[in-house]
């Protein structure tokens, strides 16, 4: 295997290679990336039994020099018969114990502060860093935690809120995401060149005609009453051909700017989601040596499917098995992840005199964020 490519595990001072089978999977929506390595070796007379990696070991994870991964082993199953040994390692990045563990802040409860100091309040309580890479600061009235929720939970409720995203990065730190930050590929995804498999479900069956938000906010001295109590803002969706109505019920002190930006961002993500695909790739590198990346801006051109359009890398697995190294990448339309409502609602005009694909009446094909 090309050095580039092999992946290595550091733990108690060990390095560890020569994987037989590997899965390495991240994405925008995954609060934490993981892992599962495997060897097998034969039984008896296959060399001598591996140190052994403890379940809760601190771990990095690396594919050639570029670390991937810096968490904790979840598991290290072991299985043999009279021919073979196989053992395998899994675990997960440091953000996992965000989605394992009780949200524990004393007190619990913030009042006009921002998203990204609550979020660094919740997930410092388990040592883990954030990084803002959204470039916004937004304030939140009040955010209370939740009898029983997990630290993610509360961090997800207040990013919803605020249509944000966390991810986390291979040094374990929590990401608050900006989409496409990670920049564009230097390779396209291009049928008959390097896709080797294709998959798009075309499911809008969560598209709807009008999106609705409701909720309530508590009140103040000069803000009372039904204008506190009961909060609602709505947008249409004329690609939608009959009448088809979401209301979203929202948790939290929400204002009538959020729930109108709100709704502006589900129909915008709603499309996003319904034109999102699954590729699979030869290799882990691009023509360049870098990485394929999940958040990343990739050319599609695809005739199948219908794409010949930018598209973000919203999930990546690296896998090595029987078939050899390959990437899977899970694509869609980076329009529907912005934190801003910058819908391409209002800007779905065709080119004149050329059509670019055969979505482009719903999302434009070519990605110009603001």
């Amino acid at each position: 295997m090309d050095q580039s490519n092999i992946v290595t595990l550091s733990a108690g001072g060990y390095d560890y290679a020569g994987w037989k089978s590997v899965r390495i999977s991240a994405g925008l929506e995954r609060q934490a990336r993981d892992f599962e390595l495997g060897i097998t070796w034969s039984w008896p007379g296959g060399g001598d039994v591996p140190v052994r990696i403890k379940p809760g070991e601190a771990v990095e994870v690396r594919i050639g020099r570029e670390l991937i991964l810096t968490g904790y082993v979840s598991s290290a199953p072991v299985q043999y018969d009279g021919r073979a040994v196989t053992l395998s390692i899994s675990g997960k990045s440091r953000t996992g114990d965000l989605v394992d563990c009780a949200a524990i802040n004393t007190p619990g409860q913030w009042r006009a502060q921002s998203v990204q100091s609550i979020v660094a309040a919740l997930a410092g309580e388990y040592g883990i860093t954030v990084v803002d890479d959204s470039g916004l600061a937004q304030a939140i009235d009040d955010h209370t935690i939740e009898p029983g929720e997990t630290a993610f939970e509360s961090i997800d409720r207040l990013l919803t809120l605020s249509r944000l995203f966390s991810t986390d990065d291979g040094r374990g730190r929590l990401i608050i995401a900006s989409p496409g930050s990670v920049g564009r590929a230097a390779d396209r995804l291009v049928l008959g060149e390097n896709i080797l498999t294709g998959d798009a479900q075309m499911d809008f069956s969560n598209v709807f005609s009008q999106y609705v938000s409701k909720g309530q906010r508590s009140g103040t001295d000069t803000s009372f009453g039904v204008a506190t109590t009961e909060v609602e803002a709505s947008v249409s969706d004329d690609r939608i051909g009959r009448k088809r109505v979401k209301v979203i019920q929202q948790s939290g002190q929400l204002t009538p700017a959020i729930a109108r930006a709100r709704v502006v961002w589900e129909r915008a993500n709603a499309i996003s989601k319904a034109l999102a695909a699954t590729y699979k790739y030869q290799g882990w590198r691009q023509s360049n040596g870098e990485l394929w990346r999940h958040n990343m801006i990739v050319r599609v051109v695809d005739p199948i499917i219908g794409f010949d359009r930018d598209m973000l890398i919203t999930e990546i697995s690296y896998e090595l098995g029987e078939q050899g190294t390959f990437a899977t990448l899970s694509v869609a339309p980076p329009d529907g992840f912005l934190p801003e409502p910058n819908d391409a609602y209002e800007k779905r005009k065709l080119r004149k005199g050329k059509k670019t694909d055969n979505f482009e009446y719903l999302i434009p094909a070519d990605y110009k964020p603001s």
